[in-house]
């Protein structure tokens, strides 16, 4: 049955297959750069972000070598920036203790910061052909679905049953079954067999057997092997607990304005949105001479405060409400100026001009709706 619903899987697959850029060329570091990228983030947004990354840094030891904030503003709007961090991190491991080429197992690579299983097993599979599967929610929907399994198919006995359904796949050597441990790229796609299953079923759950959708049955090359069709229940699976509701935090941002510099400030080292340049911003929704007491106290002499539009911004596990305020400061008064505010609170503050701001300071897309209106 594996060999049956393994070729079933892979002719529909060279039929297909998303034509993406990091499936031509599987080299490790390729390999590597995408499926970081991808974590989080939807396959349309990437392949821009993959593009421009691979031209600045193309290789492990540019990447050991870059400046973070040359690292942190190619990544600028892909979110999650410790992914950028803990890749540059790794890359700087690997440099070093491997001679710049990525390890070629899963075991080693779990060892390099920003690695997880799934990150683990995509890079073995794809770039060194070791059948390890690359459990992700794709691969968790359609192993519910064809085994209609009526438990949270989040738990951690639902993804050691799917790594159990999926693993046969990885392996066979039957000739002319597309089990050849490598073989030439054909259609733009490079071959193996393990990194062509992981990669068929990521495609199967992201165009087929969709999330938060009806699935697509009649183009499934397993609709005649899923229990979940069988029965009827194809909407009914995966079965998930309910996820408890964001919870909301309210701010106020400031756009200030000095001559043609606007105010950034970096955030601390550590939590949300860690190191990053932002726009200062405080807690709680403040009234327009709030806004003017905060700008006071980062140091700037106000003259002029216009309200902005609100904006609103989620993240994972929060949301932020935003009030805005565009504060045009006293370009002869001294930056900082002198006041009795804190010391700490002003000390992370500096000027940048736009065209700083666009080349080379990253901000994050929390914030894109205020600055935009300034860039």
């Amino acid at each position: 049955m594996d060999n049956i619903l393994r070729q079933k899987l892979l002719d529909w697959y060279r039929r297909n297959a998303r034509a993406l850029p990091w499936r031509a060329d599987v080299s490790p570091y390729n390999v590597w750069l995408s499926e970081i990228m991808l974590q989080q983030t939807r396959v349309e947004t990437v392949i821009g972000y993959y593009a421009r990354f691979l031209e600045a840094l193309p290789d492990v030891q540019s990447l050991a070598d870059a400046p973070e904030e040359t690292c942190l503003k190619l990544w600028e709007g892909l979110g999650y920036y410790s992914r950028v961090r803990n890749m540059q991190k790794a890359a700087r491991i690997v440099t070093s203790k491997f001679g710049g080429r990525l390890p070629e197992t899963k075991k080693e690579l779990l060892r390099l910061p920003g690695i997880g299983d799934y990150t683990a097993s995509a890079i073995a599979s794809i770039a060194f052909a070791e059948p390890a599967v690359a459990l992700d929610g794709n691969l968790l929907r359609v192993f519910a679905r064809m085994t209609a399994y009526e438990q949270d198919a989040r738990s951690n006995e639902a993804k050691e049953l799917a790594r159990a359904f999926f693993s046969p796949l990885m392996n066979g050597n039957a000739p002319g079954d597309g089990a050849e441990r490598m073989s030439e790229t054909q259609n733009g796609q490079a071959f193996n067999l393990p990194g062509s299953v992981n990669q068929a079923l990521m495609d199967l759950g992201a165009t087929v057997c969709l999330a938060n959708a009806a699935p697509v049955c009649e183009l499934c090359p397993w609709r005649d092997d899923c229990e979940a069709r069988r029965q009827g229940k194809t909407e009914q699976f995966p079965i998930k607990t309910e996820k408890k509701p964001r919870p909301v935090e309210n701010r106020t941002v400031l756009v200030i304005l000095r001559g043609e510099n606007i105010a950034l400030r970096r955030r601390p080292r550590k939590g949300l949105l860690a190191g990053l340049n932002e726009l200062p911003n405080t807690a709680g929704i403040l009234d327009e001479a709030g806004a003017v007491r905060f700008a006071k106290e980062l140091g700037f002499s106000p003259l002029r405060v216009k309200r902005l539009p609100p904006a609103k911004h989620v993240f994972t596990h929060r949301e932020w409400h935003m009030a805005g305020y565009e504060i045009r400061a006293d370009e002869l008064s001294p930056f900082p100026a002198d006041c009795a505010c804190d010391e700490g609170l002003r000390s992370s503050v500096f000027l940048a001009d736009k065209k700083e701001i666009r080349e080379r300071f990253a901000v994050p897309s929390a914030f894109s709706a205020f600055l935009s209106l300034y860039l």
